[in-house]
C-alpha cells in the first residue's frame, strides 16, 4: 500500500524523518518496502507567475512567447509555451530554471526555434496533479507573483510503500496506519474521520430496495442514495493524494469511492441509481455460465461459487471485486447509490483466483474485514459527497444484516506476560500501549481484560495475541537476551540420525557435487515432462487445497524433477557442466485410504553431466559422466554410512533410459535408483546431446541401516595372492551376479572388462575380473589356490552355467 506522507499527517504528525517514521513502523511489524517521492523537486523554483503578454511565435503556428512576472522584482521572464489556452492576464504555474519535474528532468533555460525560454508554464499532468496535457493550469487570481507554488497546490509528496501482512486489513487504510504510528511513536492521533455523519437518519430509501439470499457470504450490506449529483473533475487535493497514492483519477464519485477506500479500508462501489433497474439490488450466487461485462471491459463467464449485485435486468456487479459496466456512474449521471458490505474473506479469494481478477477492493475484502466498518466508509462518503458533488442526501441507509457479533473480552494476566517474553512489562505500560491501538481496558485482579475492536476481531483472539501486540509496540529490541533454559542437562547436538545424513551428503560435497535446495510444491505437468503413466505409484501424489498457483499446487512426488530445474536453468546460463545433489523430503498419497497423512520420507538424489574432469594441459577432458558416474557417487555414500547395496536391472522409471537403469536393494528391499535420463526427457530440459546420470534413493533407509557401532575388521600381516580371471557365462546373466559368486570365494573381487565377440561365441559373455585369495592364519601355497580354484569353477558351472576362459 503507498502511503503519501501528507495524507497520514491529517491524522498524526510525529516528530520524525520519513525515514525514520519507517525504521519505527518496521520495528513494531509494519515493514516499509521502500520511500518514494511523488511529484517535482526543488520546490523553490515553482511559484505561481502572471502573463503580462502573449504574443504568437514568429516561426512557429502552435508556439507563443509570453513575458511572465515571476514577483521577484526584476525583469518579467520570457516563456515560449505551447498550450492553447494560455492568454495574457492569466495567473499561471510557473516552473523557473532549476526545477525538477516528476520524471526526474532538472528543467533549464533552452531556445525554442530562436526564441529564449526561461521556464515553463505548467500544466497538471507537468506537476503530477492529473493526466490532462490539454492546456495550462488557470489559478485563483488573487494570488500574487511569486507565491510558492507549494504554497498553493500539492505538487509533492513523500510516499511510503507499506508490505501489510495479511492479518491486518485495518493497515490498508491511512487513518489504520495512523493509529499504528500513534501507539508507536505517541503523536497525537485526530479523531476519526467518520466521527461526524451527516446523513439523514433512517433506514429506507424512496424507490429502492436491497435483498440478500446469501448472508453467510455478505455479513452486512448498507446503501445509501444521493440526488442533485454534478459530475466532474476532483480538487486538485483529491486528486494529488490519489495519484500519490498510485489510484488513477476519473471523476469526482468515482474518486470519492477510491479516497475513502484507502482512508478507511473499506471498499464502496457507486451504482448510477438511474440505471438500476427497477430500483432493486439482490445478492445471490451467479448461475453457472451466466456472463457481465465488468468495468475493466472485459466479459466474465461466472459460476455459483461467484457472488454477484443483480438488479431486475440481472447481474450488475461481481460482489466484492468490480463493478459492471451496465451501471457504472457516467457524465449524466444526477442521482447515486452508494454501496458499502461485508463480505466473506475466502469466497472473495477464490472469486478472483477463479477469474484472474484483481482489485483494491478485492484485495481488502479477501482478508476479512469488520461489519462495523461499512457505515464508517459510509459517513466519509456521505460528507465529501455532498461537499465535492453539490448532492442532496435521499432518505436514510438501508442496513442489511447490522454489525457483527460482541466484541470479545479477553484477560491479559500479568504472570502470562512474563512466562511467554521472559521479562516483566508492568500493567499500565500494556494498558497504555493496547488503549493507543484502539483496544477498551480495563483492570482486573492479576491483570487486564482488554475489549477487542470490531477491526482486529479475526486476529485478536487469545491472550497470547495480546501479549504479542505488546511486546511489538513497546519493542522486541527491549526484550533482554537469555540462553534458553536447558533442562536435560546435557548440551545440544545432532541425532544419530542427523550425523548420519549430513555424513551422506558431505560425501558428494567433497566428491565436487554442490548442493541444490528445490520448492517442495510443484506442478502436476511435472508428472507429464517426466512420462509418468497413469497408474504409476508417482501419480499418488498429495494435492494442496488452496495452492498459491497451478505451478505450486501438488507436493513433489521425486526430487528428480527440481534437480533437472537446476540443470537447465544452468544450461541456458553458458553452464552445462553440472555436478549437483538434493537431500530434502518427498511426498506421495498413502496407498492406505484409512492413513489420512502423507507418506513422505527424506530422500537424496544426484545428477552429473558433462566431463568427469575439467580440461588441462596434459590433455582434454575426462570421460563424460553417465550412470556408471552416478553408480560410483552412490557407492560412494554407502560405503561412507557402511551399508551394503546391490543394482539389478530394472525399467520401472520411465523417466529413465530403459537399457541403463537398475535398481538400488539394500537387504533385497528397493530403496532407489540409479541411471541415466531418458533421452526425450533430457530434451524437455533442454539437456539432450550427452549423458545425464542420476541416482535417488531413501536416505531414511539407508541411514536406519547404517550400524549403531562400526565394528573394524582385522588386518592380516599375511599376503594375498592376485590373479586375473575370465569367466565365459551365458549373456543373459548379469555381471554383478558373477561378481558376488566370486566374492563367496575371493577374498577381494573387481571387475575390470567385459567382452562379447567371436571368440567367445553366440549367446555368451565374458567377465574379467581381478581377484585376491587370502587367508587369516597362513601363507596360501599352490595348491591352495588351485583347490580354490576348482570350487569356484564347480560353483560357476552350477549356479551360474559358466566356465573359466581358457
Amino acid at each position: 500500500m503507498r502511503l503519501p506522507l501528507s495524507w497520514l499527517h491529517d491524522h498524526v504528525a510525529p516528530d520524525l524523518t520519513p525515514r525514520e517514521l519507517a525504521t519505527r513502523l518496521a520495528m513494531t511489524g509494519t515493514e516499509v518496502d521502500r520511500i518514494d517521492h511523488h511529484g517535482v523537486d526543488a520546490l523553490e523554483h515553482f511559484v505561481v507567475g502572471k502573463v503580462l503578454t502573449c504574443v504568437q511565435h514568429p516561426d512557429a503556428d502552435r508556439l507563443r512567447v509570453c513575458t511572465v512576472d515571476l514577483g521577484d522584482g526584476g525583469e518579467p521572464a520570457q516563456i515560449v509555451c505551447g498550450a492553447p489556452n494560455v492568454a495574457a492576464g492569466q495567473t499561471v504555474a510557473v516552473a523557473r530554471p532549476g526545477s525538477i519535474m516528476p520524471d526526474g528532468t532538472k528543467l533549464k533555460a533552452s531556445k525554442l526555434r530562436g526564441q529564449t525560454s526561461a521556464g515553463m508554464i505548467l500544466a497538471e499532468d507537468e506537476v503530477a496533479l492529473g493526466d490532462d496535457h490539454a492546456g495550462i493550469m488557470e489559478l485563483d487570481g488573487t494570488l500574487a507573483a511569486g507565491t510558492p507554488l507549494a504554497d498553493v497546490l500539492p505538487i509533492s509528496d513523500t510516499v511510503l510503500e507499506l508490505e501489510v501482512t495479511p492479518n491486518r486489513p485495518d493497515c490498508l487504510g491511512v487513518y489504520g496506519v495512523a493509529r499504528e504510528v500513534h501507539a508507536a511513536t505517541g503523536a497525537p492521533l485526530g479523531a476519526p474521520p467518520w466521527a461526524d455523519d451527516p446523513h439523514p437518519a433512517g433506514d429506507g430509501i424512496p424507490g429502492v430496495s436491497i435483498t440478500v439470499e446469501v448472508p453467510e457470504l455478505n455479513p452486512r450490506f448498507t446503501a445509501r442514495a444521493y440526488e442533485d449529483v454534478t459530475i466532474g473533475p476532483s480538487p486538485a487535493w483529491l486528486r494529488a493524494r490519489l495519484l500519490a497514492a498510485g489510484i488513477r483519477t476519473i471523476n469526482n464519485v468515482v474518486d470519492i469511492t477510491n479516497y475513502v477506500m484507502w482512508l478507511t479500508g473499506q471498499p464502496l462501489h457507486a451504482f448510477d441509481l438511474d440505471r438500476v433497474a427497477g430500483g432493486t439490488l439482490n445478492v445471490r450466487r451467479a448461475r453457472d455460465g451466466e456472463k457481465l461485462l465488468t468495468l475493466d471491459d472485459v466479459e466474465r463467464t461466472l459460476d455459483p461459487d461467484v457472488l454477484v449485485i443483480e438488479d431486475a435486468d440481472g447481474p450488475t456487479s461481481i460482489a466484492g471485486v468490480m463493478g459492471g459496466q451496465r451501471s457504472e456512474v457516467q457524465a449524466g449521471t444526477t442521482r447515486v447509490l452508494m454501496e458499502v458490505a461485508t463480505w466473506d474473506g475466502p469466497n472473495m479469494n477464490r472469486t478472483m483466483a477463479k477469474l484472474q481478477l484483481r482489485s483494491e477492493a478485492g484485495a481488502r475484502n479477501e482478508k476479512g474485514l469488520a461489519p462495523e466498518q461499512a457505515l464508517e466508509a459510509q459517513a466519509v462518503a456521505s460528507r465529501l459527497m455532498v461537499e465535492l458533488t453539490g448532492a442532496t442526501p435521499v432518505g436514510g441507509t438501508i442496513d442489511v444484516g447490522g454489525p457483527g457479533a460482541a466484541p470479545q473480552v479477553i484477560r491479559l494476566r500479568d504472570a502470562r506476560v512474563v512466562s511467554l517474553l521472559g521479562a516483566p512489562i508492568d500493567r499500565a505500560t500494556s494498558s497504555g500501549i493496547l488503549t493507543a491501538l484502539g483496544f477498551g481496558v480495563r483492570e482486573a485482579d492479576d491483570g487486564l481484560d482488554v475489549t477487542v475492536p470490531p477491526f482486529r476481531r479475526l486476529d485478536v483472539t487469545r491472550e497470547a495475541d495480546l501479549i504479542e501486540e505488546v511486546a511489538r509496540l513497546n519493542g522486541f529490541d527491549a526484550l533482554p537476551s537469555t540462553i534458553p533454559e536447558n533442562r536435560t542437562g546435557f548440551p545440544g547436538r545432532l541425532t544419530p540420525q542427523q550425523r548420519l545424513r549430513r555424513r551422506a551428503e558431505d560425501v558428494l560435497v567433497g566428491r565436487g557435487l554442490a548442493e541444490a535446495v528445490g520448492w517442495s510444491f510443484t506442478e502436476p505437468a511435472l508428472l507429464d515432462r517426466l512420462r509418468i503413466p497413469e497408474g504409476h505409484r508417482l501419480r499418488q501424489v498429495v494435492e494442496l487445497e488452496n495452492p498459491m498457483s497451478e505451478a505450486q499446487s501438488i507436493l513433489r512426488p521425486t526430487i528428480v524433477g527440481s534437480l533437472l530445474d537446476v540443470a537447465a536453468h544452468n544450461a541456458a546460463r553458458g553452464q552445462g557442466d553440472v555436478a549437483i545433489f538434493e537431500s530434502g523430503t518427498v511426498y506421495l498419497r498413502h496407498g492406505d485410504p484409512a492413513q489420512p497423512l502423507a507418506d513422505e520420507h527424506h530422500a537424496l538424489a544426484a545428477l552429473v553431466t558433462g566431463p568427469m574432469s575439467p580440461a588441462s594441459w596434459r590433455g582434454g577432458t575426462g570421460p563424460l559422466a553417465d550412470v556408471f558416474a552416478a553408480k560410483g557417487l552412490l557407492e560412494a555414500v554407502a560405503e561412507a554410512l557402511r551399508v551394503e547395496l546391490s543394482f539389478k536391472a530394472c525399467a520401472d522409471w520411465p523417466f529413465l533410459h530403459p537399457g541403463r537403469t537398475a535398481e538400488v536393494l539394500l537387504g533385497g528391499t528397493r530403496v532407489g535408483f540409479v541411471g541415466e535420463v531418458h533421452p526425450a526427457v533430457a530434451a524437455g530440459w533442454d539437456l539432450a546431446g550427452r549423458p545425464v546420470g542420476l541416482f535417488a534413493v531413501n536416505l531414511e533407509q539407508l541411514v536406519a541401516a547404517a550400524p549403531e557401532v562400526v565394528a573394524y575388521r582385522d588386518v592380516t600381516s599375511f599376503p594375498a595372492v592376485r590373479q586375473d580371471l575370465a569367466v565365459v557365462v551365458p549373456d543373459t546373466v548379469p555381471a554383478a551376479d558373477v561378481a558376488a559368486l566370486v566374492a563367496q570365494v575371493a577374498d577381494e573381487v573387481r571387475i575390470f572388462d567385459v567382452y562379447a565377440g567371436e571368440q567367445v561365441g553366440p549367446g555368451k559373455t565374458s567377465v574379467a575380473l581381478r581377484v585376491a585369495f587370502r587367508a587369516k592364519d597362513r601363507t596360501l601355497a599352490e595348491e591352495d589356490i588351485a583347490r580354490l580354484r576348482g570350487k569356484l569353477v564347480k560353483r560357476l558351472e552350477k549356479e551360474l552355467g559358466g566356465e573359466l576362459r581358457g
